[in-house]
């Protein structure tokens, strides 16, 4: 079947529910890894750098999710949030040995039906498709691999609006999410 192509990005809790959509959408797809967005001073700035435009929040509908949602919620403009809920089921996933604490399956276990009619409405005519940058990229404008290559990766997320201390793949995927790779070259040209 088909990827529905969406040219928001989407966040979800884990990579599981990354992987699960991956199979559905079409779209960059963003994990919080769960909690952890509580410490990651690095992905919460991802997260506002994509927002311009918009998002696609997709938590799982449990206590934590709530909490997680709640949490990006608060540091969000509201008008740039599309919030989608999956219903409540009850069950576990098959990769678990135990369902949640409330036991109802999360975004990786609903059905990809489901999913998919969740979607359907946000669908464009194409997800945003463009060259990626890669590392080769990163390693010609210095950025790893070479001298003062952390200060240079500081320097260009700073020009970003992304804080400094990210590690070169850390930086890659999140300019991979947020920049052209004409943008990048102009900006690592600085």
């Amino acid at each position: 079947m088909e990827k529905i192509k969406i040219s928001l990005p989407v966040i979800v809790e884990g990579k599981y529910d990354k992987i699960k959509l991956d199979s559905i959408i079409d779209a960059r797809i963003i994990t919080t890894g769960g909690f952890g967005i509580f410490n990651s001073e690095e992905k919460k700035a991802l997260i506002k750098r994509l927002c311009q435009n918009g998002v696609i929040l997709l938590c799982d509908s449990d206590g934590a999710g709530k909490v997680i949602r709640s949490h990006i919620k608060s540091f969000l403009p509201p008008d740039k949030v599309i919030n989608l809920y999956i219903p409540k089921i009850m069950g576990k996933e098959k990769r678990k040995k135990e369902g949640s604490k409330e036991g109802t399956l999360g975004v990786e276990g609903i059905d990809a039906g489901i999913l998919r009619d969740l979607f359907r409405k946000y669908e464009s005519a194409s997800a945003i498709e463009k060259e990626p940058i890669t590392k080769r990229d990163f390693y010609m404008h210095g950025l790893s691999g070479g001298e003062n290559s952390a200060a240079k990766r500081d320097a260009l997320a700073a020009r970003y609006g992304l804080p400094g201390g990210m590690t070169a793949n850390a930086l890659l995927d999140a300019l991979n999410i947020i920049s052209s790779l004409d943008e990048f070259e102009e900006m690592a040209d600085r």
